[in-house]
């Protein structure tokens, strides 16, 4: 009676052990995203409850949430205030995040790639041709100021233009505004607002509109196709939710692959959760762009990293884009 006791309370212990470990687990994922195409694998996770089924799958009774936020800045205090445990954005905001939080019980790294994209800078201005034409009187909106994606590629054509040292020589026109709001004020003409640094498929649709030009393109400034989102996490939450983690990292593979599967499909995702004034067709021209591409690769990033070190933005340099992500996706033949 002794040994049945004995091995009862040792069966006992193992299930009570195991039920702990699935309730460390958290039960709600909360997953934030931006304005644009970029966000499309998060809106396909969504739509099709992509993350949920994977969830299941690893035996967790788990929901996503996902919530629009603008801007990087915002989207890293919701990250590190914990209203949020899945950011997603552009390299610039997360790169000076991992630089402030490498070595910190807070530490973050980069979960995956989302997609490459080109973003451009437009304006309604006759007398502008090229960012050599910006006065004091012009403004610039954009997501975020000084450390947005936009805010950085314009930085890089400044240096490309002017030579070092004048990196921020147009940083006092930024104006921060989320993207739709922006597009609007641009065509508007009604605003101060007289040049947009925007993304797709916003760029696209304002180009449309008599009198707005494109004078600058990423792509022209980095040398090429280059990775303009990421997705991150802090490393706590790495570490304390081993399977919603890797739940989440199938379900985002899986979205990716239905992207380029089914381009229709997603792109009538895009406007039913978006319910921009954009057509599926209009959505599905952006997926078929050769410049724009849904993968989890990162690609030509170091060369955004490269530069705000170099100019102080962040205070350490990686040795590779391997140093800011986690070591699930260090097999893809990142740069």
């Amino acid at each position: 009676m002794k040994r049945i006791s004995i091995a009862g309370l040792a069966a006992i212990s193992i299930l009570l052990c195991s039920a702990h470990a699935a309730a460390a687990e958290i039960s709600e994922l909360k997953v934030a995203r931006q304005f644009g195409i970029s966000f499309l694998p998060l809106m396909v996770m969504q739509e099709k409850k992509l993350f949920e089924k994977h969830a299941k799958a690893a035996g967790l009774d788990s929901t996503a949430t996902y919530m629009q936020i603008s801007g990087g800045t915002s989207v890293n205090d919701a990250l590190l205030s914990n209203s949020i445990q899945i950011a997603s954005g552009g390299v610039p905001p997360f790169a000076v995040f991992w630089a402030r939080t490498r070595g910190t019980p807070n530490e973050v790294k980069a979960m995956t790639a989302k997609n490459c994209a080109p973003i451009m800078l437009l304006t309604r201005e006759p007398r502008i041709k090229s960012i050599g034409d910006f006065t004091e009187k012009d403004k610039i909106a954009m997501p975020a100021t000084k450390v947005s994606g936009q805010a950085i590629i314009l930085q890089m054509a400044t240096q490309q233009q002017f030579g070092k040292g004048t990196e921020f020589k147009y940083d006092n026109l930024q104006v921060a505004m989320p993207t739709p709001d922006a597009t609007a004020a641009l065509l508007s003409g009604a605003t101060e607002i007289n040049n947009q640094f925007s993304e797709a498929p916003f760029q696209y649709t304002a180009l449309k509109k008599p009198g707005v030009r494109r004078i600058l393109k990423s792509y022209d400034v980095l040398g090429g196709k280059t990775t303009y989102n990421l997705v991150w996490t802090t490393s706590k939450f790495h570490d304390e939710n081993p399977k919603t983690y890797q739940a989440f990292l199938a379900a985002f593979n899986e979205a990716i692959q239905d992207i380029n599967k089914d381009k229709r499909g997603t792109a009538e995702i895009y406007v039913r959760i978006t319910k921009e004034k954009i057509t599926p067709d209009e959505v599905l021209e952006l997926i078929n762009d050769p410049d724009i591409e849904f993968t989890m690769t990162p690609q030509n990033m170091m060369k955004i990293v490269g530069f705000m070190a170099e100019v102080g933005h962040i205070k350490v340099k990686p040795g590779s884009w391997k140093d800011m992500f986690f070591p699930e996706v260090h097999n893809l033949p990142g740069s």
